[in-house]
């Protein structure tokens, strides 16, 4: 099986600006990416970023990388220029890994790319693990995703999913979503912002209208099931390392990395 790694970089962040350039053990956040995917089993790693000094980072290190347009509304957006530029196949297999993610298992990155490999019944794969905790089953930055019986999903969303009709409820505050006393069973499951797709629908996916489902839920993979579409989930035993969205993230992987 063969497949390419696309990692889109930017250096807009709101939260956490520069955050590709961020220094994780001597070397910027992108470039440790690039190098957790390149353990996987990708035939090709290639970052897509808008920005040359992040173009210019990656080079003493090592990495490939595409110049791409600096209007793209998403990152898939973006990664669909990447794969003209690159050239791809319409049946090459693509891995979307997100730059944030310097802790990533290459396994992951693999296991996304056979899935799609073996689903002809979807256009993309992604990833969850088992919400153990009732902080992280309401937080809703945590994005959570049920399936069907095939494993392929069903729906995204931020909030609490799915809600259970007997939850069971702590005495104080009853009523409210803080008073649960445990989560359902079986445990529900929090998606993980990786994605596996063939080049051709990576391209396709662009042309796609915005649904407003994602707009709602400011989830893109949204707009793929709004259309129709499957997406195929594979579900990790073990949750992954932490992403860095903010500057505590980023203290806590570099510990982590150390």
């Amino acid at each position: 099986m063969s497949f390419t790694v696309l990692i889109p970089a930017r250096l807009a962040s709101t939260r956490l600006p520069r955050k590709p350039l961020a220094d994780i053990g001597g070397a910027p956040m992108v470039v440790r990416v690039a190098q957790r995917a390149l353990l996987s089993a990708a035939s090709s790693v290639v970052v897509a970023t808008d920005s040359e000094e992040i173009a210019d980072a990656c080079v003493p290190h090592g990495i490939r990388t595409v110049l791409t347009r600096a209007d793209h509304p998403t990152g898939s957006d973006r990664l669909a220029e990447a794969c003209e530029q690159l050239g791809l196949d319409g049946r090459d297999l693509v891995v979307n890994v997100q730059g944030d993610e310097p802790l990533i298992d290459p396994g992951l990155i693999t296991a996304c790319a056979r899935l799609i490999a073996m689903r002809p019944d979807c256009v993309m794969s992604t990833a969850a693990h088992a919400i153990d905790s009732l902080d992280e089953y309401r937080n809703p930055n945590m994005v959570k995703v049920v399936t069907d019986a095939a494993g392929r999903a069903l729906y995204f969303s931020r909030a609490p999913l799915p809600w259970w009709r007997d939850a069971p409820r702590s005495e104080a505050a009853a009523g409210r979503l803080e008073a649960l006393a445990g989560l359902p069973d079986p445990a529900p499951l929090r998606h993980i912002g990786i994605y596996g797709y063939t080049a051709g629908f990576l391209r396709r996916f662009p042309s796609l209208p915005v649904s407003p489902l994602e707009r709602i839920e400011s989830l893109e993979q949204l707009r793929v099931l709004w259309h129709g579409e499957r997406i195929a989930v594979h579900r990790c035993a073990e949750r992954p390392g932490p992403g860095v969205d903010t500057p505590e993230d980023l203290e806590r992987v570099r510990r982590l990395w150390g």
